[in-house]
Order: structure tokens, then C-alpha cells, then sequence
């Protein structure tokens, strides 16, 4: 997300059933995500969707504005990549840079969880987002508040206003506080194609 701050709003208790999540600040904030704990629930159709092991999300380092999230399927001998999208993740490369770093790297030991997803997100980020696991850094800070996510509207439109309106003017849009940042049709293209083979588990992050 872009360097400025918006104020959180809480989605309604009936979608607090279910998980315990958050969501994200601009760049300004201290995070880039600040968890709503009572907005982080999932609705019904989302909790009933199907997970899988036979896929996994990978994220391949390159530059914090031109990077790669990658959808993964196991396959004998060598994983087969069935969709690669350009992602950008942070607006500097220390790992450790809570609200301005990348992500820190996760193998094969220890990846992220793909904790929860939603199609109507309304908070600070909008619309389509999905929420990775916390993970420390290679000097112990924990990194917090970590999705990946686009700009638009909770509906999934694009708005008028900087935080919901994706313009691809140059590589500004894919800055964020260190979430992993999709335009908004590559995003969506992902939850399809998850919502048809099964929603992954982990998502591993290398260089």
C-alpha cells in the first residue's frame, strides 16, 4: 500500500465466528497490517471452501517492486508452476523493517500458513485478501500482520481514492508495508483458480 494511513473499520460481529485475523496500514503506519480481531472471521462459504496439500503459493524474491508469487502444484520428481503473477512486497529489503521490509524467507522447514481468505474484505486493505502467518526475522523481530492483498474497494471495484484505485503508474502501486501486492486482476485470477483446485496451505518465501 501506498505511504498514508487510514483509519480501520470493524466488519460486522456476524463475520467473527469463525478465525482471528487482521488487516493492513499504508505505508505510513507502523505495520502494515493492524489486526481486527473481530473482523478477521470468515463467512460461511469461505470456511467451507476446500484445502488442499496438492498446491502451495510460493514467493520468489526479486526486488520489492517486481517480484513473483507463484501457484505451485506437488508433482512426482520436480513441482509443476501452474500460474506465475508479478507481486511486490515491502519498500526496502531488511526483513526485519516491521511496516517497511520484505518478507522474511520461509523453506521447506518451516513455511508460512495460509491462515484465511476473503472476496469482501473492509478495512484498511479491501476486497480480495488472504492472510499469511506471523514469522520472525533473522534477529528475532516478529513481523506481524502479513497479507497479500490489491487495492480496491471492499466490493472489489476500483474507487476514486488512492488506497482503492490501482493505476499502474510505474512500480508505485506494488509498494507496501510488507504484505505481498497483486494488481487486482492478477489477485483475482488467483482466488478463482484456488476456489476451483483448493485453497493451499503454505506458502514458502526464497530468494
Amino acid at each position: 500500500m501506498r505511504k498514508n494511513v487510514w483509519s480501520a473499520r470493524i466488519v460486522p460481529l456476524a463475520l467473527a465466528a469463525v478465525f482471528i485475523g487482521g488487516l493492513s496500514a499504508t505505508t505510513a503506519a507502523p505495520a502494515q497490517a493492524r489486526t481486527e480481531t473481530k473482523a478477521s472471521a470468515q463467512t460461511s462459504a469461505q470456511a467451507s471452501a476446500r484445502v488442499t496439500d496438492a498446491y502451495y503459493l510460493r514467493f520468489n524474491k526479486g526486488s520489492v517492486t517486481n517480484s513473483r508469487l507463484e501457484l505451485v502444484k506437488r508433482t512426482p520428481g520436480r513441482d509443476k508452476v501452474i500460474k506465475t503473477y508479478k507481486a511486490g512486497s515491502g519498500q526496502v529489503k531488511n526483513t526485519c523493517a516491521v511496516g517497511k521490509g520484505w518478507l522474511p524467507n520461509a523453506g521447506a522447514s518451516k513455511p508460512y500458513a495460509v491462515q484465511w481468505h476473503r472476496k469482501n474484505f473492509d478495512g484498511i486493505i479491501n476486497g480480495f485478501v488472504i492472510k499469511i502467518s506471523d514469522r520472525k526475522c533473522h534477529n528475532g523481530t516478529k513481523r506481524t500482520e502479513l497479507f497479500i492483498h490489491s487495492e480496491m474497494k471492499p466490493n472489489g471495484k476500483q474507487g476514486t481514492i488512492e488506497s482503492e484505485r490501482w493505476t499502474n503508474s510505474g512500480p508505485n502501486d506494488y509498494y507496501s508495508n510488507g504484505c505481498i501486492k497483486l494488481n487486482p486482476t492478477n489477485i483475482k485470477d488467483l482466488f478463482k483458480r484456488l476456489d476451483r483446485v483448493g485453497w493451499p496451505k503454505k506458502m514458502y518465501v526464497v530468494n
